[in-house]
C-alpha cells in the first residue's frame, strides 16, 4: 500500500521549509482533547525558550508550545516530576520538533522523574531515538499522547535496559503511548543511520516502540505506517521484551510495517528467561506485516485475543507466529485473512475460536488497512465464544453475548 503524501507549508521557527502531510485516514483513532493545564504554565514560541523552560518548570507545571517548526540544535530533556510538554493549539501537526540539524542522535529524552506527559506535537528526523525513556535512571508513568513520530530511524519510543544489580533503579512502570501516529516516508537506508551497517543489522535496526522491562504499560489507539528496514526485516512496530509484565497492546492499526506486535524475540540476554509475562494483545488491525504479524517468543501466561491480521500473499506465512517457550499462552478469536498461524513452540498453548480465511472482499478497504467488516460475515460474525478480557471491539463497541471473530464487531 502506498499512501500519497502531500506537501504542506508550515511556520518554521528558525527556517523556511515544507513537510509531508501525514498518512491519515478518517477512520483512524481520534484523541479526545486534553483538559486545560493547571498550575504553572510557561508559554514558548522559539527554541531558546523551550530549552530554558525545561530547566525552569516546576513539578506539575506545563510547557506550552506555540504552533511552529522548531529546528532542534541538540538533544532536549525533561527531568522534573509531573511536567507536561504540549502543543498549545492541540493540533499535533502544527507543532514540529525537528532533529534534522541536531548535533545529537536522540531528540526528546525523559530522565530520573515520574509523571511526565508529552502531547499534541510532532517529532521528526533523527538518527536514533525519537522519545527516549532513560529508564536506567528511574523513569515512571510517562504518557505520550496524540503525537506524530515521523522519520525516526532507530526507535520512535525507546525504553532502555534497567540494571538488575542496582535495587534503587525500578523498571519503567505505568507508562502509556496513546493516539499517536508513527510513520516513515520510506524504508530505512544506510545513510539514515551510520551505526546500522552491513556488518551488524544491515539497515534493519528500526522499529516503532521498543521497551525493555516495562511494567503495566498501555499501548493503545495508535497507528503505525511504513516502519520498514532496508531489506524488509525491521523490528516490531510494538516490541516488548526483557521481562515485560502486565502490559496491554490494544486497538492499534499497523499498516505495511515489516513486523507488527512482538512479545519477545529469539535472543535472550543472560539472566532473561521470559520476555513477556501476562501481557495482552487484543483488538488490533494488522495489514501487510511480512516478517511477523503478531509474534510470541519466550512468553508466559500471555493472551492474543480478537485481532484481525490481513496478508493473503505473505511469503513467510507468519500472520501469527508462536516460537520457543510460550507456557500458558491463549490465542483465541483471531481472524487471519491469509495463511494459518505458524506454531513452532513445544509449549502447550490454548488455541480457541481462531478463523483462517481469505477475506479481502469482506473488508471495507483492505488495501489501505481498513479491516472493518462491511457486513455480517458467515463463519465470522456471531461465531466466537465470549472472553472476559474482551468486552469491546477496536471501536469500543460492546460485543454482546455472541461476539464476532477478529477485532471488529459488526453492529447488530
Amino acid at each position: 500500500m502506498n499512501f500519497r503524501c502531500l506537501l504542506i507549508a508550515v511556520s518554521c521557527v528558525g527556517c523556511a521549509t515544507a513537510v509531508a502531510a501525514p498518512p491519515v485516514q478518517p477512520w483512524f483513532p481520534k484523541a479526545p482533547p486534553l483538559p486545560k493545564p493547571i498550575g504553572q504554565v510557561i508559554e514558548v514560541d522559539n527554541v531558546e525558550e523551550l530549552f530554558r523552560a525545561a530547566g525552569q518548570v516546576a513539578p506539575g507545571g506545563t510547557i506550552l508550545l506555540a504552533d511552529g517548526h522548531y529546528m532542534m540544535p541538540r538533544y532536549f530533556e525533561l527531568h522534573t516530576d509531573g511536567v507536561t510538554l504540549r502543543g498549545a493549539s492541540g493540533d499535533r501537526d502544527k507543532v514540529i520538533l525537528d532533529g534534522a540539524n541536531s548535533r545529537h542522535g536522540e531528540l526528546v529524552g525523559v530522565t530520573a522523574c515520574s509523571g511526565v506527559t508529552v502531547a499534541d506535537l510532532t517529532i521528526q528526523n533523527i538518527k536514533y531515538n525519537g522519545f527516549k525513556l532513560n529508564s536506567d535512571k528511574n523513569v515512571q508513568r510517562v504518557t505520550i499522547y496524540n503525537c506524530v513520530i515521523h522519520n525516526i530511524w532507530q526507535r520512535g519510543v525507546k525504553g532502555v535496559r534497567v540494571p538488575k544489580d542496582d535495587p534503587r533503579i525500578k523498571p519503567p512502570t505505568g507508562c502509556r503511548v496513546q493516539f499517536c501516529l508513527f510513520h516513515n516516508d520510506r524504508p530505512k537506508q544506510f545513510s539514515d543511520d551510520p551505526a546500522d551497517t552491513p556488518q551488524n543489522f544491515n539497515g534493519n535496526y528500526i522499529g516503532g516502540i521498543d521497551v525493555m522491562y516495562p511494567r503495566g504499560w498501555t499501548i493503545s489507539d495508535n497507528v503505525f505506517v511504513g516502519i520498514r528496514g532496508r531489506t524488509g526485516e525491521a523490528r516490531g512496530a510494538v516490541f516488548l521484551w526483557h521481562d515485560a509484565e502486565d502490559c496491554v497492546v490494544e486497538r492499534n492499526v499497523i499498516i505495511d510495517c515489516d513486523s507488527g506486535i512482538c512479545l519477545g524475540n529469539s535472543h535472550r540476554a543472560e539472566g532473561t528467561e521470559i520476555h513477556a509475562r501476562r501481557c495482552v494483545v487484543r483488538n488490533n488491525f494488522l495489514t501487510g506485516c511480512a516478517e511477523n504479524g503478531i509474534l510470541a517468543d519466550y512468553t508466559a501466561d500471555c493472551r492474543i485475543l480478537h485481532n484481525t491480521i490481513h496478508h493473503p500473499t505473505s511469503r513467510l506465512k507468519r500472520l501469527i507466529r508462536l516460537v520457543h517457550d510460550n507456557n500458558g499462552l491463549l490465542v483465541a478469536n483471531n481472524l487471519l485473512s491469509g495463511p494459518p498461524m505458524r506454531i513452532e513452540t513445544g509449549s502447550q498453548v490454548q488455541l480457541r475460536g481462531n478463523v483462517t480465511r481469505e477475506l479481502t472482499a469482506a473488508f471495507v478497504d483492505a488495501a489501505r488497512g481498513n479491516l472493518h467488516l462491511k457486513t455480517a460475515t458467515p463463519g465470522v460474525s456471531d461465531a466466537a465464544d465470549p472472553l472476559p478480557e474482551v468486552v469491546e471491539d477496536i471501536d469500543r463497541q460492546g460485543r454482546g453475548k455472541r461476539p464476532d471473530v477478529g477485532a471488529d464487531q459488526v453492529p447488530q
